[in-house]
């Protein structure tokens, strides 16, 4: 059978990523301070710890203390900040040019040439989501201990607690937030579930409980969290989600939905409508837990499919969308216009939510909604399809509940997210700045 593959330039998350041909040649010790066992005897890293929350994430409420640092504004802004004051970034990030796309839904447009330079195209298979871990190739423990922010772990004693210098526990693999050098946005990290078990990119159910906590943690709005499955444009096989801050709504998130069906947990599962890329979107849940198994579940069953897709984690991990694609695909098989695949946009997670990563000042001057929506109409499952996706998904979420039910489809609910409310547009240039005196520090873009 045929192999499916396309030629890319991959994106460089590290400072120690090499060129596929540099990275397998290499051989002796790494001569840096990395996160293999040449290096990692003895290290230290700061650690936060967060309290597993029992409750939905929109009902959970510490009335009694105040965490000991700020996850958003103290912790990962603090120690991306600094790390970019090191020069450790390929470029500055907040000298991009940004600006909302006139329009229904606000695309967000950015220009960043900076992103795909000094690297050659690498060929990647994309008929397979799920592919072995291979060592040889770049993976995040061979990332420098400088790119590492902290150590992100679940509380032993269900309180939050900060340790700024804590050992790094191997035999139990931790997970690891890191900087991204390359950033789409302002506080670009990763999040690196259990980083010594060098699982592939698959989703379980741990390593997206632990992604839905970080966003609860964080309980900023602006702040998401998305991932990227083999063969949907994630060049790294080794698991991991990114996130970052971006000021305004993603236009998925301005969306209108139908509902189709709210499991016993009361986790509600949707349909995005009037959007160009078909997806489904979890809400709810009696529990942050029922959230995540019921997403797990359905990722689980696109991955088992070969089905390649995204997910963007929103609204403080209160709202998951759930977008299987097939871009990559066509592209392949020569079925994707010259016109859009000379922008070299790769639709991953942001672009499909609507943040549009350019890399030419053209289309970045030419960037209209109509546009964007003509790209990610060819990332999107054809209707016939993605019913059958649904189908599946359905099945297998049916099966974990206690009692059968079938999918009910009702009215259309075009509400929009409170928090965005009365978010203005940003202009044409991009840069974060802090808004203080209000309870909960956020970011806009000036």
């Amino acid at each position: 059978m045929m192999m499916l593959r396309i030629k890319r330039v991959p994106t460089v998350v590290s400072n120690y990523q090499k060129d596929e041909g540099e990275e397998s040649s290499r051989v002796g010790g790494c001569g840096k301070s990395c996160l293999k066992s040449c290096c990692i005897q003895g290290a230290k890293l700061p650690l936060y710890a967060f309290k597993k929350q029992n409750k939905a994430a929109e009902d959970e409420k510490d009335t009694h203390s105040e965490p000991p640092v700020s996850f958003l504004d103290g912790l990962v802004l603090g120690e991306w900040e600094e790390r970019m004051q090191r020069g450790l970034f390929r470029y500055d990030v907040t000298a991009c040019e940004t600006k909302v796309i006139p329009g229904e839904y606000g695309f967000v447009a950015q220009l960043n040439e900076g992103r795909h330079l000094k690297k050659r195209p690498t060929e990647f298979r994309v008929d397979k989501v799920l592919q072995p871990f291979d060592g040889s190739k770049f993976n995040f423990t061979k990332v420098g201990q400088e790119e590492v922010l902290f150590q992100f772990e679940q509380s032993e004693d269900g309180e939050v607690q900060f340790f700024p210098n804590a050992p790094i526990d191997v035999e139990n693999s931790p997970s690891f937030v890191a900087i991204n050098v390359s950033p789409i946005e302002y506080g670009h990290v990763l999040l690196i579930p259990r980083i010594f078990e060098c699982q592939p990119q698959r989703i379980d159910h741990d390593s997206f409980s632990l992604a839905l906590h970080m966003a609860a943690e964080a309980c900023d709005p602006y702040f998401r969290l998305g991932y990227n499955s083999l063969g949907a444009f994630a060049t790294i096989n080794h698991l991991h989600f990114q996130a970052y801050y971006l000021a305004v709504p993603f236009p998925i998130e301005k969306a209108p939905t139908k509902k189709m069906m709210t499991l016993d947990s009361n986790v509600k599962i949707s349909q995005i409508l009037n959007y160009p890329v078909r997806g489904l979107v979890f809400e709810g849940g009696n529990t942050i837990q029922d959230m995540s198994a019921s997403v797990a579940d359905a990722c689980i069953v696109l991955q088992e499919n070969n089905i390649p897709y995204n997910v963007l984690i929103a609204n403080c991990g209160k709202c998951v969308f759930l977008l299987p694609q097939c871009y990559a695909e066509k592209q392949a098989l020569g079925e994707v216009s010259a016109e859009l695949l000379d922008t070299q946009v790769n639709p991953a997670v942001w672009e499909i939510s609507g943040h549009m990563v350019l890399k030419r000042k053209k289309d970045y001057e030419e960037a209209s909604e109509e546009n964007a929506w003509r790209l990610l109409a060819e990332v999107s499952l054809s209707e016939e399809r993605f019913h059958e996706v649904n189908a599946l998904i359905f099945e297998v979420i049916a099966q974990g509940e206690n009692s059968s039910q079938d999918v009910i489809v009702e009215d259309v609910d075009v509400s929009k997210p409170d928090s965005f409310d009365n978010v203005d547009a940003i202009n044409s240039s991009s840069h974060a700045t802090m808004v203080t005196g209000t309870t909960q520090g956020c970011l806009v873009l000036q």
